[in-house]
């Protein structure tokens, strides 16, 4: 089995969605999550380009997650790497992509120096 763990930043606020599994209702949340990726040059460390990846998060947990995480939110993810073929309906090519099947994902406050919790609207 992969593993995957990684410290990211959110580009977008997270999506909840409610999915049909074997005939339950079952939370997902969504998250898109950048990755930098740092070398080391000498005694400074030197972003080298990095990788978005789109993250589902399921349960209860993922409901708290959309509620708490916000764009922008630094992040440690870990989960297992699967990828997602299908079908483009327009051009009949197919097509995939990587995701990530979250088990955890933690605020990352590493690197924190002040936290400000917001309400978010509509809620």
């Amino acid at each position: 089995m992969n593993r995957f763990e990684g410290r990211g930043n959110l580009g977008s606020d997270p999506v909840l969605k409610w999915v049909d599994v074997a005939g339950e209702k079952r939370a997902v949340c969504e998250l898109r999550v950048y990755f930098d990726r740092q070398v080391r040059d000498g005694e400074e460390w030197k972003e080298q380009g990095g990788f978005w990846l789109n993250v589902s998060y399921w349960g209860k947990r993922a409901e708290q997650a959309s509620k708490l995480l916000v764009k922008g939110c630094r992040v440690l993810v870990m989960g297992t790497l699967a990828q997602e073929t299908w079908v483009d309906k327009t051009t009949g090519e197919e097509r995939q992509k990587l995701v990530l099947d979250a088990d955890s994902v933690d605020l990352d406050l590493i690197r924190v120096e002040s936290v400000k919790f917001v309400e978010k609207r509509g809620e």
